[in-house]
Parts: C-alpha cells; structure tokens; sequence
C-alpha cells in the first residue's frame, strides 16, 4: 500500500485537485442560488398573461428545473469526490482500483471511474 500511496502522491497534485473540486462546488452552489432565485411560480390566469407569455414562462420554469436538477447531481458528485480525497482514495477507480490517469481528473475532478471501466460502464 505504501508503495501505491506514493505512486499517487507522485502522480497527482492532490491540492490541485482539492482546489478544482471545491471551485466547482463554489460554482455550482452559485448556479443553483441564481436558478432558485429565478425559480417563480407560473401564473395560471390567463386574463393577466397572455397564452404566449404563459407558455414562455412554463418552459423557463422547465429549464430552470432541469438545470437545478444537474447541478444537483454534479454537486452530490463533487461532494463524494471531496469524500474520497479525504479518505485517502481520491485517484483511485471506484470499480478496478486502477489509478485514474491525471488528464483524466483534470477534465472531469469528479470522476469516480478510469477511462477504461468508464468505456465499459457505458457500453454495458
């Protein structure tokens, strides 16, 4: 184990990483906070907003909702992420415990799988 502590330790930038991962965090908390901020019931009567108006309103209330519910689930994959950096198995995949290629955490910080399980996840 100390051997593949050090390896990782060796190929990883563990604060970098902890830093992408808690500016993402700070992001999406932002995005969320604006998107409930525009987050406003729709009004049914139409004799104060025209059918046009209200139908506008409808799909920006749907787009709202569905942006909150991705940045939920993007916040809720950070926060494990920050989880397994803390415990000592950040880098690591979650499937073959395979060290995670560095390139690969740098795109996506967050990613619990090697490109390699990623592939077979996706194809299965």
């Amino acid at each position: 184990v100390t051997a593949a502590l050090m390896a990782l330790e060796d190929a990883l930038d563990l604060a970098h990483f902890k830093s992408l991962l808690e500016q993402r965090a700070a992001e999406l908390d932002r995005l969320l906070g604006d998107a409930e901020s525009r987050s406003q019931s729709v009004e049914l009567d139409q004799s104060k907003v025209g059918r046009l108006s209200r139908m506008d309103a409808l799909q920006q209330q749907a787009m709202n909702d569905a942006i909150r519910g991705r940045a939920r689930h993007e916040r809720v994959r950070l926060q494990l992420a920050l989880k397994r950096l803390h415990e000592g198995e950040y880098g690591w995949c979650n499937h073959c415990g395979e060290l995670i290629a560095p390139g690969r955490l740098e795109f996506d910080p967050a990613t619990p799988l090697c490109i390699t399980c990623a592939n077979r996840t996706e194809s299965s």
